[in-house]
C-alpha cells in the first residue's frame, strides 16, 4: 500500500500543461505513491493520449460518464486513495522535486497536523507568494483568504475530508473551515510548487462566483468562532504595520 495517493483531476486540459504536471509527479525524489488520475468527462481526445503515453505502474487512471465537476471529481479521487496522505494536484501547476519528500517527514514528524501546505511561486509572471505558518495563523487567515495553495496541499486521509458539491470554485476554502476543529494546520516556509497564471486558468475564469461564495463562508466562519475573528482581525493590522515599516 502507497504511502502517498496523488489526486490529480482533468479536464481538456492543455497537451504540454498536462505533460509538464504529470512529469514533475513522477519525477519526485519521495516514490512510494499511486497517482490517481481522474477525467471529468474531457471532449478533448488528447488528454488521454497523453496519460496513456506514460508507461509508469503508480499511475492509476479513470474517466467519469459524466461531467462532475471538480469537487466531485476531487470526491472520487479521495474515495479511491489508498494512501496514509492525500497530495491534492491541479492539472496544469508542477511540483518541484522534493514536494513529496518534505511533506510526508513534515506529517511523520507532525501527528497533530492534518493539513500542510507551503510557500509557492508564480509563472510564467515569477512572483514568490509566502503563506502563514502556524496553525492558529492559517486559520485566522481564514477569514480574508485561502492560506493553503490545494496543489500545495497535503492531508490525513484519516480525517475523511471531502468537498462540499454546492460550493463549486470555493471548495477548497470550505473543506478548510470544516476542519479548524477538526486538526492542526501547517505550511511549509520554502517553495514547493510552481502555480500557472494564464487567462484559461479556472481561478481567473470564476473569480466572481468565487468571491460570492467565499462571503457566504466567511458570514457563517464569523458566527461560528468570533475570537478567531477577532485574531484575524489583529493579525492583519499587525502585518499592515510591518509591511508599512518595511518590516515584512
Amino acid at each position: 500500500m502507497p504511502r502517498v495517493s496523488v489526486a490529480l483531476s482533468v479536464y481538456n486540459t492543455n497537451e504540454t500543461y498536462l505533460r509538464e504536471c504529470i512529469d514533475s509527479i513522477l519525477n519526485q525524489t519521495f516514490t512510494d505513491f499511486e497517482l490517481l488520475i481522474q477525467n471529468d468527462a474531457s471532449t478533448d481526445e488528447r488528454v488521454e493520449q497523453v496519460i496513456f503515453s506514460y508507461g509508469d505502474d503508480r499511475i492509476k487512471y479513470q474517466k467519469n460518464e459524466r461531467n462532475l465537476g471538480i469537487s466531485g471529481t476531487r470526491n472520487a479521487l479521495i474515495k479511491r486513495a489508498e494512501g496514509e496522505y492525500i497530495a491534492v494536484m491541479d492539472h496544469d501547476d508542477v511540483c518541484l522535486p522534493t514536494r513529496f519528500e518534505k511533506q510526508v517527514a513534515f506529517l511523520d514528524a507532525h501527528p497533530e497536523v492534518g493539513v500542510l501546505g507551503s510557500w509557492y511561486e508564480t509563472f510564467p509572471k515569477v512572483k514568490l507568494k509566502k503563506k502563514p505558518l502556524k496553525s492558529d495563523e492559517i486559520k485566522a487567515a481564514l477569514f480574508y483568504s485561502c492560506p493553503i495553495l490545494q496543489s500545495c496541499m497535503m492531508m490525513r486521509k484519516s480525517l475523511g475530508a471531502c468537498y462540499n458539491e454546492r460550493f463549486p470554485v470555493a471548495e477548497d476554502l470550505e473543506m478548510y473551515c470544516g476542519l479548524i476543529e477538526k486538526t492542526a494546520f501547517a505550511n511549509l516556509p520554502e517553495v514547493l510548487v510552481r502555480y500557472r497564471g494564464y487567462e484559461g486558468n479556472i481561478s481567473k475564469k470564476t473569480q466572481k462566483k468565487m468571491a460570492e461564495l467565499s462571503k457566504i463562508l466567511r458570514a457563517g466562519l464569523r458566527k461560528k468562532h468570533p475570537r478567531l475573528y477577532l485574531r484575524s482581525i489583529a493579525d492583519r493590522i499587525k502585518n499592515k504595520l510591518l509591511r508599512l515599516t518595511g518590516i515584512k
